[in-house]
């Protein structure tokens, strides 16, 4: 009797995250996820506002505009044009300590639209009368910060809290410094940070391992360390930090507040800190957004968060509220901050906050452009990929005395700094 055949699920080819390094020092990192038809690419390099010489802020920002506007092969209007021909879209960022230019795209279209990244970070070639009417769209961009409150306070937060330390920099620059960039100033900075061993090329989506190395090594062969050092980043020590309370009448209609502190880097505390930021200020159910907004209405909106650099850690509580409120906000963030709750909270409490962080960290897996985030955040800041087993673990792991430990480094060992947009009435 012949078999009867039986229905076989298709066989994927095994994923994972793989690592090489090409001859010229750029290290390639792929994600290989099969059942999608896109791939996200993504070139990062280790330079942010931080890392901007004296009297030339912005500039990182700038130069993550600035190759978008021509390179030898290409002009301004083929690059935009060229990866939407292909269904794809570009775009880039930048932080204090980082530049990330990404793409994503049809799987199909891997390699021209690899060419067009490779093209965009190896050849730039910077048109004066283009880069000139960037300058103007980055000062726009500044100008519409400058009419954010929300955004503008937690500038001026950092330029107390860092006071001469260039982290205290604006990420986009001043008008006056933007003005003041020439293209000596942009080839003088890709020299010192766009080299192979201040950079790394992600891909995530459905590409092979093999296959991209190919495609990597001949877009990026002319990419070469310079002759000169790497500039080095200026530690901040947690000695130059001197807690501060000041009050900025501004011309709003409502009252911005913004409190905050530094802390060591300690890597033990990275999950902890997460699930402390987690319980307090972030989400519907934070203790932030219950007290401040649901009872009291207070605010409408309220949150904290927490920051990661190379050195150090940052953790921001923020609130909107009216003029005549200010001193209730803060009396009731204080006592928030001074709760049991939030100093050893209950179990429950801590088993809601791990499944928000894992539930954010499992459900991003699902968009490709968050898995490279996730995947270029490790590179960066740990070194090396950590996998989702790991870092669920790790999560899960955190006790409730983790979570206390965490909260007297914030909150006891340091002293918290605030900075208030007073409304001129």
């Amino acid at each position: 009797m012949a078999e009867t055949n039986k229905a076989q699920k298709p066989e994927f080819p095994p994923e994972g995250i793989l690592s090489s390094t090409l001859g010229n020092g750029l290290r390639v990192v792929t994600d290989y996820v099969p059942w999608v038809q896109s791939v996200t690419l993504g070139i990062h390099i280790d330079a942010g506002s931080r890392d901007d010489p004296n009297r030339k802020g912005g500039i990182a920002h700038f130069l993550e505009h600035a190759v978008f506007k021509g390179t030898k092969n290409r002009d301004y209007i083929e690059i935009a044009g060229g990866i939407e021909r292909n269904g794809g879209y570009l775009d880039a960022w930048t932080t204090k300590e980082q530049t990330c230019i990404y793409l994503r795209c049809l799987d199909r279209f891997t390699e021209p639209s690899l060419d067009l990244l490779a093209d965009l970070v190896c050849n730039p070639v910077f048109p004066p009368e283009e880069i000139e009417k960037e300058k103007e769209v980055v000062q726009e961009e500044i100008s519409s910060v400058n009419d954010t409150p929300e955004e503008l306070v937690f500038e001026d937060f950092d330029r107390y809290l860092f006071d001469r330390h260039p982290l205290r920099r604006p990420i986009l620059g001043t008008e006056e410094s933007v003005a003041g960039l020439t293209e000596s100033d942009l080839k003088a900075f890709m020299a010192d940070f766009y080299r192979p061993e201040k950079m790394f090329l992600t891909a995530t989506g459905n590409i092979r391992h093999e296959t991209f190395i190919k495609l990597a090594e001949r877009g990026f062969a002319t990419l070469s360390s310079g002759s000169s050092p790497v500039p080095a980043r200026a530690a901040f020590p947690q000695k130059n930090y001197k807690p501060f309370t000041r009050t900025l009448k501004k011309r709003v209609h409502q009252a911005q507040i913004v409190l905050g502190t530094v802390i060591p880097r300690h890597d033990p505390s990275f999950y902890p800190l997460m699930l402390l930021n987690t319980i307090l200020g972030n989400g519907m159910s934070s203790m932030l957004n219950i007290e401040l907004r649901e009872k009291l209405a207070l605010a409408y909106s309220t949150y904290s968060s927490i920051a990661f650099f190379d050195d150090l850690t940052v953790m921001n509580i923020y609130a909107g509220t009216d003029g005549n409120k200010i001193e209730q906000t803060l009396d009731v963030i204080s006592s928030v901050l001074k709760s049991p709750e939030l100093a050893a909270p209950p179990d429950r409490e801590l088993l809601s906050a791990k499944s928000k962080v894992l539930g954010s960290l499992l459900m991003g897996t699902e968009k490709m452009t968050r898995r490279m985030s996730h995947l270029a955040t490790d590179l960066s800041y740990f070194g090396r990929h950590v996998p989702l087993e790991e870092k669920t673990a790790a999560i899960e792991a955190v006790t409730v005395e983790a979570v206390t430990e965490a909260a007297r480094k914030v909150l006891e060992e340091t002293s918290l700094s605030t900075l208030v947009y007073k409304p001129i009435r």
